[in-house]
């Protein structure tokens, strides 16, 4: 495992040399390579899938690819190749009073570490958006997927891309990932994508700072000046568009002077769509699932109170036509994301504009939210002078 650290670290000295049009040429390459190796690509995928007809039904669903998916995934590489590069932009400059100018200028942050669970293609994903911003990674799937990510990445890695760019870890067993875990100086930055157990037990282990997102408890408060209708449509598309998603509401709150009317209203909206609904809930469970908590409460404060208390800090919507009131909600629900009179399933980085998204972080540090291509970048100071030192 060091050894391959070592080698992602030449290939991010070689990546960052390349301009945005030579990554973009490649970037087309490794679609077209995707294309071309799809039979190879399906045989690879057949052998997890064999090996894994012991998986529940959705999982295997994940796992599955076919011709039409592959031809998904090459067309998101393609999508990638298309979005503007933030390599090398300059943040903010200004000239200082002794006559030094300074740019703040993105920079690729180098290796990137991604552990993921499941479908392959997070693998081509995960190595396009990397490579736009000039990073090598190393990407470490789950183990029932591991052929067809390893057929995935031999495609990506078309003439012209430097060698060990993109990198999958060739095998299963988990004391590879306790390795890779231990080289900080190697290895920049990772990024764990999967369920919260996966994301605890890689924190609990890695020397290497870690971009996280444990779960999504988001939320919907109703206030009592909400336009009702837009208020079920919102509630309803919330929990239910896809229930098993980490922006997808668990929480349903409703101001008490609403609990005659919206309340009733709500139930029935949600009990149509098969939702169960639990009053006395446990208000962390992330249930990803057609199950609801409800609860009762009396204003603004009190559900700012409930949210600060429960929530997992991902996504958090008011709905209500009072400004003053959604003023004070979204200043003070310190969430990722906070929503005035919109479904938290717009927390995503297509829906916001970024094209694509390596994952929704619910750190504060460096990257928080829908982590798209500038939040695969750090940035550095470049100061020009004329000789300039300092008395």
């Amino acid at each position: 495992m060091q050894q391959l650290a070592e080698n992602s670290r030449h290939a991010a000295r070689a990546l960052a040399k390349l301009d945005t049009t030579s990554k973009n040429k490649l970037l087309l390459a490794m679609a077209a390579g995707i294309e071309q190796s799809a039979a190879k690509i399906i045989t690879a995928n057949a052998k997890d899938l064999a090996a894994g007809k012991h998986l529940p039904p959705a999982m295997l669903d994940r796992l599955k690819l076919d011709a039409k998916r592959i031809a998904g995934i090459a067309a998101g590489v393609r999508e990638v190749a298309a979005l503007p590069d933030p390599v090398g932009t300059t943040i903010s400059e200004w000239t200082r009073p002794n006559g030094i100018r300074i740019q703040k200028q993105r920079v690729p942050i180098g290796v990137i570490l991604i552990i993921f669970e499941s479908r392959p293609n997070v693998t081509a994903d995960a190595a396009c958006l990397c490579f736009k911003t000039g990073n090598a990674v190393i990407l470490r799937g789950g183990a029932e997927a591991i052929h067809s990510n390893l057929a995935l990445a031999e495609a990506m890695n078309v003439p012209g891309v430097p060698a060990n760019s993109i990198t999958v870890v060739p095998t299963k067993d988990r004391a590879a990932i306790d390795e890779l875990l231990k080289l900080n100086g190697l290895i920049d930055l990772c990024i764990p994508r999967g369920g919260e157990g996966l994301i605890r037990a890689v924190v609990e282990k890695s020397r290497i700072p870690v971009i996280k997102h444990y779960k999504g408890v988001c939320h919907v408060f109703v206030d009592r000046e909400a336009d009702l209708d837009m208020a079920e449509k919102i509630v309803i598309n919330a929990k239910c568009q896809r229930p098993g998603v980490c922006n997808a509401i668990e929480t349903l709150l409703v101001d008490a002077p609403l609990a005659g009317t919206f309340l009733p209203r709500i139930e029935k909206a949600l009990a149509a769509q098969g939702v169960e609904i639990r009053r006395e809930a446990d208000w962390t469970t992330e249930y990803l699932d057609l199950i609801i908590g409800l609860r009762v409460v009396n204003g603004v404060e009190e559900a700012i109170d409930h949210i600060t208390r429960y929530g997992s800090a991902h996504s958090d919507a008011i709905v209500t036509t009072n400004q003053a009131t959604a003023a004070k909600f979204l200043r003070e629900v310190d969430s990722s994301s906070v929503f005035w009179n919109a479904s938290t399933r717009l927390a995503d980085g297509g829906q916001y504009g970024f094209g694509a998204e390596i994952g929704i972080s619910t750190d504060k540090l460096h990257a928080r939210g829908p982590m798209g291509l500038e939040e695969l970048t750090s940035y550095k100071f470049v100061v020009t002078g004329e000789g300039q030192i300092r008395e």
